[in-house]
């Protein structure tokens, strides 16, 4: 086992980590659509599909990153989030521009797209949390010099 790399205890940590995110967010995106499908009819669907979805597929891509980067050294996994995040900003500043552009408030309902991305985003990062903590892993820490 390399100092960078996790313990063999803990070989599922990544599937732990999709699990504890993808149920919490799951079940708020179904039920903040079918809410705002009923609240807003059909423009609330189409807010509440786009912001749902939007927010799995973004947050899943920060759990790909990781993935991928677990065993790498630390300044490129620096690296690779900060890369990571500028794109998922920029990509969704571009699709914020397109729904907006492209579509009329009564087609896609803002307000829905709203209230189901913050939503999702809430239940994706406190099932995060709570999967992480659950996942009890320690940071090796250095040998002692002092001795």
């Amino acid at each position: 086992m390399s100092s960078t790399s996790q313990p063999d205890s803990y070989p599922d940590s990544t599937t732990a980590m999709w699990r504890g995110a993808i149920i919490p967010a799951t079940v708020i995106a179904l039920a903040t659509i079918i809410g705002c499908t009923l609240i807003r009819h059909r423009p609330g669907l189409w807010g509440a599909l786009i912001g749902g979805s939007t927010v799995i597929i973004f947050l899943g891509i920060h759990l790909l990153v990781s993935a991928i980067s677990k065993n790498l050294d630390p300044i490129a996994v620096m690296g690779m989030a900060m890369f990571s995040y500028f794109a998922k900003v920029l990509v969704m500043g571009v699709l914020l521009l397109i729904v907006a552009r492209t579509t009329a408030p009564a087609t896609v309902d803002r307000t829905s797209f709203a209230i189901v991305a913050l939503a999702v985003t809430a239940a994706w990062l406190a099932g995060e949390i709570r999967a992480f903590f659950k996942l009890k892993i320690g940071l090796p820490l250095p040998p002692r010099t002092d001795q």
